[in-house]
């Protein structure tokens, strides 16, 4: 007779062989390696450790900077289209002053269409306090004079090489003058006139870029982009220099007849 262990050890060897037919043969796991679960999901560090790093650096977090080339005199001179633009600029143009302090923008009045326009030499204190050119007594006389030739002052255009007062109401100097310069030719540029009526040495030379005498320079027409340009003598020296005035009457006469001439009057 079989003792009940031998009957209950056949029975488990009968379990194992059916398991092994239906399932293969049994292996012991690998204790070596971890059993990883399919929807098991990374912890926060591993996760970190697995992927690039695509925050951005501090240098990305920096503004770009475009390099803007700063413009010449010419470039912004010619930006102006406008007489209102230019008057701007010059407002903000330190080379424009003289050494005087604290003088006002004197930069031009009258008719932005004008077919005449009178340049002088610099504002005096007058010119300086009211910001206009030739508005004391200089200012008086020209006023006088053109309309002997039948303009008012609202029909022409009055402006000055220099835009700011000099000290002592002295003449402008050479390096002042040449400051000055590049915005008095735009402003006569976008004003067009057909006639240029330079009243003083200094206005005639600077313009005509030549050493002369006013003598010399008066009586003829000279051509200046595109306009007719002469020189008398300024309103100032005729209140010191009566015998000048019969010259200057000549002379305007000449413009009045040149006026008429080029635009059909």
């Amino acid at each position: 007779m079989m003792s009940k262990n031998s009957t209950r050890i056949d029975d488990i060897i009968q379990f194992l062989e059916n398991e092994k037919e239906l399932y293969g043969a049994f292996t012991p796991p690998d204790q070596s390696v971890k059993s990883v679960s399919i929807d098991a999901k990374p912890s926060a560090e591993e996760k970190q450790k697995s992927e690039p790093d695509n925050s951005p650096t501090e240098e990305a977090h920096e503004p770009k900077t475009t390099y803007q080339p700063q413009l010449s005199l010419d470039e912004r001179l010619k930006q102006c289209k406008t007489l209102d633009e230019l008057r701007n600029l010059c407002a903000e143009a330190e080379e424009l002053k003289t050494d005087l302090e604290n003088t006002n923008l004197v930069f031009g009045v009258g008719n932005p269409d004008a077919d005449l326009m009178i340049i002088g030499e610099a504002p005096g204190q007058e010119e300086d306090k009211q910001g206009e050119p030739f508005v004391g007594a200089a200012g008086q006389l020209l006023n006088k004079i053109l309309k002997a030739i039948e303009f008012e002052r609202e029909d022409v255009y009055i402006a000055n090489i220099l835009k700011h007062r000099p000290p002592g109401n002295r003449n402008p100097s050479g390096e002042e003058r040449q400051r000055s310069l590049p915005y008095l030719l735009r402003q006569i540029d976008l004003i067009n006139p057909k006639i240029i009526l330079c009243v003083g040495r200094v206005s005639g030379t600077t313009l005509l870029n030549r050493d002369d005498s006013l003598r010399n320079m008066r009586g003829s027409f000279h051509n200046f982009r595109g306009a007719k340009l002469t020189v008398t003598y300024h309103p100032a020296a005729l209140l010191r220099n009566p015998e000048w005035k019969r010259p200057t009457w000549e002379d305007v006469q000449m413009v009045r007849e040149k006026y008429d001439e080029l635009t059909g009057s």
